[in-house]
């Protein structure tokens, strides 16, 4: 994930924490950058949290990815110190831990003595209103761009851990031009950590099976309608990120230009601009016969 939280945190004596190591997974990047981004924000140093953390060049190595995978007890210390809310920060944590390999044991083992405290949090400390009035008005449109790119279930997932993110770092996003415009960098980084990829750009081709086009189509015409279908949704993937995610929602999830523009927290005018520069991408890459493409040029 390579979304930036610019938390511009005060000057600190000894030496700059150095950079997350490349090595580090999508998920894992999940919910270190906000951490660190913490951290930085806090004005902490190394040596004043390994009194209650962790010794101070492991915290380092942690701060930065390196290492073994840390156990949640370490990192429930380090969220109190920090006062990060725990129950997003866990679940982020617990993600991560099994993408890495980590047995269901391993997990429990680690949160043994820590998790009841979490839950308990969770409970007495609620997310921010305006962060679930965002993800209330959201969700619905989160889902349906997810669901062109992810599997049944990974799409929720994927959105649910866009929200656990985007509490971690809720400030930030506060302070952002558009709260909006925030959080939906942070779905779309999310969704493409998640997302097969072909050539580098992201495989749409799930989303044929659920298109207007197929479902008009008799038994007869589905086989040249799938192809022709598949044909197109291989060529949006080619598109640069604002056009992919106008013509996806679009014309894959079936959003309005209004309802577009207030989704990703870009101006109407920026919506209908880059539709317009994609279909003319699309003109010159490929030729479908209007009725099959699926593809529009509705502004209303």
């Amino acid at each position: 994930m390579t979304t930036s939280y610019n938390a511009a945190g005060p000057a600190r004596p000894g030496r700059k924490l150095g950079p997350i190591a490349n090595t580090v997974s999508s998920s894992h990047r999940a919910w270190l950058e906000p951490t660190r981004e913490r951290y930085l924000a806090s004005g902490r140093t190394l040596s004043d949290l390994s009194l209650n953390v962790l010794a101070k060049s492991k915290l380092s190595e942690l701060l930065r990815g390196i290492g073994h995978y840390p156990r949640w007890e370490v990192i429930h210390r380090l969220a109190g110190e920090l006062e990060i809310p725990g129950w997003p920060l866990y679940r982020l944590w617990k993600q991560a831990a099994m993408d890495a390999g980590k047995s269901r044991e391993w997990v429990d083992r680690s949160t043994e003595g820590t998790i009841t405290t979490t839950v308990a949090t969770d409970r007495s400390d609620r997310p921010p209103l305006e962060h679930g009035a965002l993800c209330q008005m959201v969700m619905d449109g989160y889902l349906a761009y997810a669901g062109v790119f992810l599997a049944e279930g990974s799409h929720k997932t994927a959105v649910d851990d866009t929200f656990a993110i985007l509490w971690l770092c809720f400030d930030e996003a506060l302070a952002s031009p558009d709260i909006r415009r925030y959080a939906w960098n942070i779905l779309r980084a999310t969704v493409k950590a998640k997302a097969n990829y072909r050539d580098e750009r992201p495989v749409l081709a799930e989303a044929a099976f659920s298109t207007v086009a197929l479902h008009d189509a008799g038994p007869e015409e589905q086989p040249t309608r799938l192809a022709e279908s598949l044909e197109l949704f291989t060529a949006i993937s080619k598109l640069p990120d604002a056009q992919l995610d106008v013509m996806v929602l679009r014309h894959l999830c079936g959003l309005q230009p209004k309802q577009v523009s207030d989704l990703l927290g870009i101006p109407l005018a920026a919506v209908r601009s880059d539709e317009r520069h994609a279909n003319r991408f699309l003109d010159d890459t490929i030729e479908l016969p209007p009725r099959s493409g699926g593809l529009t040029h509705d502004d209303h």
